[in-house]
């Protein structure tokens, strides 16, 4: 049995390509939870990154996906 979708690159340093991925998702509107399970990664760990790279998420208190 693997590891669950959501934490599957827990340990993993972030590449290049995850991080644009991050930015894409997030322009997306998409919350923090959907982008964790996308890029397989802790939320804590999509928040963490998403401000020491400078990338803003949607509020959390707001709908997804521009409702």
């Amino acid at each position: 049995m693997g590891l669950p979708q959501s934490i599957r690159n827990a340990a993993e340093p972030w590449t290049a390509k995850e991080v644009s991925k991050l930015k894409e998702l997030a322009a997306d509107n998409l919350p923090p939870s959907v982008i964790s399970m996308r890029l397989g990664r802790p939320e804590a760990a999509i928040l963490s990154k998403a401000l020491q790279a400078g990338i803003r998420l949607m509020p959390l208190n707001r709908p997804p996906y521009g409702a």
